[in-house]
């Protein structure tokens, strides 16, 4: 029987993240979201938080509202204290993952504390749901960083497993509408590496230590293909720190760490192939039902139980 070749998924597009001002005037930068997101669908929104000022990250989030999506916060340094309108208080710290799904509504408020040397790092992911699930009972899923099982390949390749299964692991976030495949990768120095990645999935890479290049279909990319519109900078030469890598069809992603290897974030997920009616942090499928949203939000009826619609 002939073994089928694995197609190496072309890059549609190589992004670096921009500075971005967010909450009560936390500076962050934005991988991608708002506007247009379809290509990145069931995804919505990448924040990198990584900051060392504290004076830039300690006014935090206050208290706001959030439906139809589900958010996913994973630090890597300091501490993020959160609250919400259910009467739920909890910490997450180094290491710790916090999906939260918004369903029909909550209001939380999210408020970064730095380490013992001022550093905040980490991301914040949305993922949106399906009009299904779109007025279900919101709900947490903290996870310690004990519980993110890892894999070390024989060539010294590292990866957490945020959710979803990858090499015989699967993560500890379960349930999750967009059944993401969330994965934090660490390749050594000078190593390639093929990672698998299911055809039926949207798929992207945020690089954050590090360097290396991104194969393109069969040669390594040393300049990604340009889309139409792109008319921001000349795109960099490498995926360095704070880069995005947007993927195209395959069946894997093939990545060549540089001179202090790469780590970056992998995450896959089903498109869910519906409309998007978005305004900030209540993300629905009709301008109506976004409306609907707001005008709770004025009467303060925003949490009562809604029938599903």
């Amino acid at each position: 029987m002939l073994e089928l070749a694995m197609s190496i998924r072309p890059i549609k597009r190589l992004i670096k993240s921009k500075p971005t001002l967010e909450g009560a005037g936390v500076h962050l930068r934005r991988a991608f979201g708002f506007g247009n997101t379809t290509e990145f669908d069931p995804f919505l929104l990448l924040d990198d938080f990584r900051n060392d000022i504290p004076d830039d990250y300690l006014a935090g989030f206050p208290w706001h509202p959030h439906r139809g999506i589900e958010t996913i916060t994973y630090v890597l340094a300091g501490t993020v204290e959160h609250g919400d309108s259910m009467g739920n208080r909890g910490t997450i710290s180094s290491g710790d993952v916090q999906w939260m799904t918004a369903g029909r509504g909550i209001i939380h408020q999210e408020m970064p504390k730095g380490d013992e040397v001022g550093r905040m790092h980490g991301f914040q992911l949305w993922a949106n749901l399906p009009s299904s699930l779109k007025y279900t009972e919101p709900h947490y899923q903290d996870m310690k960083s004990e519980e993110i099982p890892e894999v070390i390949e024989d060539d010294g390749t590292r990866a957490r497993i945020v959710c979803g299964s990858f090499w015989g692991k699967t993560g500890p976030v379960k349930g999750i509408a967009a059944d993401p495949i969330y994965l934090d990768i660490s390749v050594p120095p000078r190593k390639r590496r093929s990672i698998p990645v299911e055809t039926v999935r949207h798929a992207f890479a945020y690089v954050f230590a590090g360097n290396g290049k991104f194969s393109n279909a069969s040669d390594p990319l040393a300049v990604p293909t340009e889309s139409v519109g792109w008319a921001d900078t000349t795109p960099p030469a490498e995926a360095d720190n704070r880069s995005l890598i947007l993927f195209d069809s395959g069946d894997e992603v093939v990545v060549q760490a540089g001179d202090d290897g790469i780590r970056f974030l992998l995450v896959s997920g089903k498109p869910l192939e519906e409309p998007v009616a978005w305004y900030g942090p209540i993300v629905m499928n009709t301008q109506e039902q976004l409306q609907q949203a707001f005008e709770e939000l004025q009467e303060g009826t925003f949490l009562e139980k809604k029938p599903r619609q």
